[in-house]
């Protein structure tokens, strides 16, 4: 796939499920269960010690229609090993230059974290293909519909303050997808493998985003 279509394919789908899980077992089984529930791009975080590994030996299982993404990504080595290991999207929360051109010299989109409308204009003119709006709970939708006005040709994803209900209100204020971890991924759902709670929470959120018109 190339970097557009890569891109067009997370604001398709519309949601990005942020992961940071050290098994290959246990990550397969919340994927298994993300994909019922709607949700099929997946963001593997950096916070895990062997995440790279993590990475690639999931890339090795082949799950059809599974987008594969690297997160926390703080500098370009990292982008690059994670891109090397079979990631197809690299998502940062800070914005670096270096690691947007890492990331294009591989042909895979580059999504950085922003704050302020600065940043946000300055990572876009870089190359950034999707600004990832960090923390977005800080700044709220209201930032968004100010933002966008003024910049429309701006890509923004939100991550942090989104819900199992809310996630389509950010959609209709104008962001491209959204990111969610811990609201989508339960600790406690995960830990007693109730694999049935993170499917209906997609479900969840798919339902609020279906519903936006």
């Amino acid at each position: 796939m190339s970097r557009e279509s890569i891109v067009n394919e997370i604001t398709k789908r519309k949601a990005v499920a942020v992961i940071a899980i050290k098994e290959l077992d246990t990550l397969v089984s919340v994927v298994d269960a993300l994909l019922e529930g709607g949700i099929s791009v997946m963001e593997i975080t950096l916070r895990v010690p062997n995440a790279i590994q993590l990475i690639e030996d999931f890339v090795k299982q082949n799950k059809k229609d599974v987008l594969v993404g690297v997160g926390t990504v703080l500098n370009p080595k990292d982008a690059e090993a994670a891109i090397k290991a079979g990631a197809r999207f690299v998502v940062s929360p800070i914005f670096k230059k270096e690691i947007i051109e890492k990331a294009h010299e591989y042909d895979i989109p580059a999504m950085p974290g922003c704050f302020t409308p600065t940043e946000i204009q300055t990572a876009y003119e870089a190359g950034a293909d999707v600004i990832k709006v960090f923390p977005a709970d800080v700044l709220g939708m209201s930032f968004f519909k100010g933002v966008l006005a003024p910049m429309p040709h701006i890509r923004m994803m939100p991550t942090g303050g989104v819900t199992l209900t809310n996630a389509g209100e950010w959609i209709k204020v104008g962001a491209c997808a959204v990111g969610l971890g811990a609201a989508l991924l339960e600790k406690s759902a995960i830990e007693n493998k109730d694999f049935k709670k993170l499917t209906e929470n997609a479900k969840a959120i798919m339902a609020s985003i279906n519903n936006v018109k």
